[in-house]
């Protein structure tokens, strides 16, 4: 599957993000701690040039332990700042402001010795769509500032949210870039639910998740669903729809119900702990 998916509104977003990054002292960047690499925008990188770097592993609940290590030192040997969280939950969460003023130390330095003092860091906050923004920031603020949706593209517009008296945190819709180059980071974004899900075959897009499970997760398909592991990808599926109880009338497997209910288990952290990439493969490419 060839994944390409970039709204005009994002364009838009983009711009704003561009003339808006002027007033920021750090950025920090929120990705799926399942898809560090893929959900990464590398035009942040270029966007944030000369600013502070903060990493924020989010949804570490749903990732696998180990993986979400090597991408923990993987970053940190790259310069950022890294920290690993879990929004919802809120694990995580409350180390944010130390790190924070940890990576802009020198500003807070600077701002000292000319006589500058308590004077709020101000953030922006970025990421792709659907990777718990504007979760995070609630938790965050420990209050209901943001709207929250688990659909890729609810917020919109930008707004200001003042963190008590140290920081101020810009939000920004999730953008993603105008073309995936490697064909595996659209799909890896496809299993996440970052790509809208009504651009693509929902179907294919199971066949291609139990793919990789077989060859990485393979008991993770057979403890949830009790299904025979050495089935080929399309019976496999075919299992998951008669153990799932999704029958057409006329007694058809609805396979394409049996999919949708894959990649929803998937999402939820219902087949356990996985993660898509580990950057071994990542330096390969």
């Amino acid at each position: 599957m060839n994944i390409q998916w970039y709204p005009g509104h994002m364009t838009k977003a983009k711009r704003m993000m561009q003339e808006d990054i002027k007033l920021i002292d750090v950025v920090i960047e929120l990705i799926d701690a399942r898809v560090p690499y893929s959900s990464k925008n590398p035009d942040i990188d270029a966007l944030a040039a000369n600013k502070y770097r903060l990493i924020l592993l989010n949804k570490t609940d749903l990732a696998d332990v180990s993986a979400t290590a090597e991408w923990e030192n993987y970053y940190k040997e790259k310069g950022f700042f890294v920290a690993k969280i879990n929004a919802r939950s809120g694990d995580g969460m409350k180390n944010i402001s130390n790190v924070v003023k940890e990576a802009c130390k020198e500003k807070i330095e600077r701002d000292r010795k000319r006589g500058i003092i308590n004077r709020p860091l101000r953030a922006m906050i970025v990421g792709i769509p659907n990777v718990g923004k504007s979760t995070f920031i609630n938790s965050y603020a420990r209050k209901a500032c943001t709207k929250v949706g688990n659909k890729p593209g609810v917020t919109k517009g930008k707004q200001w949210i003042r963190l008590g008296k140290d920081i101020e945190l810009l939000d920004t819709p999730g953008i993603l870039w105008p073309k995936f180059d490697d064909k595996e980071v659209g799909l890896r974004l496809a299993f996440i639910g970052s790509i809208n899900d009504e651009i693509l075959s929902i179907t294919d897009l199971a066949y291609e998740l139990i793919k990789f499970l077989q060859l990485n997760y393979c008991q993770s398909l057979v403890d949830r669903y009790n299904i025979n592991e050495d089935a080929d990808f399309v019976h496999i599926l075919e299992q998951i729809a008669e153990k799932r109880a999704c029958i057409k009338k006329g007694g058809e497997l609805d396979i394409d119900k049996a999919a949708a209910q894959l990649l929803d288990d998937f999402r939820a952290g219902k087949l356990g702990r996985i993660s898509l990439e580990r950057p071994a493969v990542v330096k390969d490419k």
